[in-house]
């Protein structure tokens, strides 16, 4: 009779305890400055991605009250189950084996190819996208609290697809959100990379590190080491290459991710299709939460025909012998001051490197 009280008591509790707010109650409760994996090393933050050690053996294998895992439950949701304690307390689990068949981890699953969603067309991501980032049972760490040194956009006449932060060789290098590995490898440009997919949909990419430690298929919690920082592929120095996908567009990381304050914006975030582009950057405070959410169709639409006219309006010029900033900047009827602004690090001091592009409008 007690087991079933316990078991009423987390079906009537589940609804509330659902909407807890996992990041809040970490600040709250823990000291998180330095490791980040500070957050899952206290008793009050159980595994939550994989099943407890015993359980489904009998009460009278454990000693009552010393809080060992003694049974799991299922919800009404079949990717998470409730762990009873035999002290009368619970906490939720993903169940692992609903989500393996879940079409998220199935759909586009490719362990050797960056980009799986390659021929499918734009147009079939829907304008307006609610993707919720951490829950009850779903975290986050971020990979690197500091400033970030090159953003998302275009580089040099080239789309940038995510962020550079200063990585030294060596430094260990965690998972920003629990999910599935699903490439671990050198590729090209990128050098030495993992992708992991997370239960929303989004892919989160570790670029130029110089260790793998884990391989494709396997499930990683945020806040895993999964690497070290490096300096493989095309690298001007040691840092970490992270970027955020969705059905393998890229949007800039920026979008979600504090990286100062090693802080999520917000715990549910509202993915416009106008934000899947390289000329599409994070604007600090550009968008309230209320437009956000209720913004038609046909403004984003709007949204997306000018970004359109502003890429289409766009001027480069390749670096040739005997090119100079203000020859270049009367050439194409603008000033050395605003080629300087559209292209960062560009000074006008700066010597120019034949073969290099630069953005002149």
């Amino acid at each position: 009779m007690k087991r079933i009280a316990v078991i009423a008591l987390c079906l009537i509790c589940w609804s509330a305890y659902a909407q807890t707010d996992s990041l809040a109650f970490a600040a709250d409760t823990l000291d998180t400055a330095g490791d980040p994996r500070a957050l899952f090393n206290a008793t009050e933050l159980p595994d939550t991605v994989s099943p407890p050690s015993g359980s489904g053996i009998g009460l009278t294998m454990f000693v009552k009250g010393n809080g060992a895992g003694v049974d799991t439950l299922d919800v009404g949701d079949r990717r998470v189950r409730i762990v009873l304690r035999d002290d009368n307390t619970w906490y939720l689990i993903k169940n692992i084996e609903a989500l393996e068949s879940d079409e998220v981890f199935s759909a586009f699953w490719n362990t050797h190819v960056v980009n799986p969603y390659a021929r499918e067309p734009f147009d079939s991501i829907h304008y307006r996208t609610t993707i919720c980032l951490v829950d009850s049972v779903s975290r986050f760490v971020c990979p690197h609290q500091g400033k970030v040194f090159s953003r998302f956009g275009m580089r040099h006449g080239r789309p940038h697809t995510g962020c550079d932060v200063p990585y030294p060789t060596g430094t260990p290098v965690y998972c920003a959100f629990d999910g599935r590995v699903r490439l671990a490898e050198r590729h090209r440009g990128y050098g030495n990379l993992i992708i992991v997919r997370h239960e929303n949909g989004l892919e989160t990419f570790y670029g130029h590190l110089s260790r793998i430690d884990v391989s494709a298929g396997q499930w990683v919690h945020a806040g895993d080491l999964i690497g070290l920082g490096g300096s493989t592929g095309r690298s001007s120095g040691p840092h970490l290459h992270f970027e955020t996908r969705y059905r393998g567009n890229a949007f800039d990381p920026l979008w979600i991710i504090d990286f100062e304050s090693g802080t999520l914006r917000k715990n549910v975030f509202v993915l416009r299709r106008s934000y899947l582009s390289p000329y599409s950057k994070y604007i600090p405070q550009s968008i309230d939460e209320e437009e956000e959410i209720y913004m038609s169709e046909e403004q984003i639409r709007a949204e997306e025909e000018r970004i359109a006219k502003e890429r289409a309006a766009m001027k480069y010029h390749t670096i040739s012998s005997g090119d100079t900033l203000s020859g270049i900047a009367k050439k194409y009827g603008t000033t050395v001051s605003n080629i300087c602004s559209l292209n960062s690090g560009l000074k006008p001091t700066t010597v120019l490197s034949i073969g290099r592009k630069i953005r002149v409008k």
